[in-house]
């Protein structure tokens, strides 16, 4: 396991004094970087890290997120703060299977197309753009939300079946954008955190958004129900 990259600028970096550059080799079984507002420009050396699983860089001045395409067991990429204009095509998106959570907030997206490409990421389940040019779009959070089928929230909302559901008109618990459904699942990043407190965090973010669906979903609410009167009328349960 390691907590950072191999590109030139790094090793030129005062932080890079805290790691054993025998350790250059070993970058295949990286499984967590992290370095956050480092004015770092390139993740070229990451297509070898094909072990990774969490990659935090934000806030530096990354561009271009293609080098990540080899690194298909990422699970949290968050990419916050940086100066992306647009995202890789459907096939790099496809190749990663495990990503559940991606920050890609307060960066240049303008275009609603470009952004669509998230709908071929099989397992993406929050996603944040806010802060973003494309987030002032008219139905943005429609489109996405439409578009990114297993996606569960989106910036600082868990998505209400109101969303998905054309012409349904909710009470106000379930209506999209209730204080209910909220959850800032990308707080500020906590310094010296580890690979183990980034994997319970994922955990943790996980857990509370289905939580909060379950609660507040009449679609599952209605389900819960419905399975537990068959379970009850297969055992001849009072009901």
């Amino acid at each position: 396991m390691f907590h950072g990259t191999i590109t030139e600028e790094l090793t030129n970096h005062e932080e890079w004094s805290h790691y054993n550059e025998n350790m250059i080799q070993d970058h295949k079984d990286f499984v967590f970087v992290k370095f956050s507002g480092l004015h770092l420009k390139s993740m070229e050396n990451l297509q070898s890290c094909i072990s990774l699983r969490v990659c935090i860089f934000s806030n530096n001045f990354i561009t271009d997120i293609r080098p990540l395409k080899s690194c298909i067991k990422l699970v949290k990429l968050d990419l916050h703060g940086n100066q992306i204009k647009s995202l890789p095509d459907t096939k790099f998106w496809s190749g990663l299977k495990n990503l559940k959570l991606l920050y890609l907030h307060d960066n240049g997206f303008a275009k609603l197309k470009n952004v669509c490409v998230l709908s071929a990421c099989p397992s993406l389940l929050a996603l944040t753009m806010f802060d973003c040019p494309v987030s002032l779009k008219k139905g943005y959070r429609h489109v996405l939300v439409n578009s990114i089928w297993p996606l569960k929230a989106l910036d600082h909302h868990v998505i209400s079946d109101e969303e998905i559901i054309q012409n349904w008109h909710l009470p106000e618990r379930f209506r999209t954008y209730n204080c209910r459904l909220f959850f800032n699942f990308c707080p500020a990043l906590k310094k010296g955190s580890t690979y183990e407190d980034e994997i319970n965090n994922i955990k943790y973010v996980i857990s509370k958004i289905n939580e909060i669906m379950a609660h507040n979903s009449p679609v599952l609410i209605v389900q819960r129900w419905i399975r537990g009167f068959l379970v009850r009328k297969h055992l001849r349960l009072p009901y």
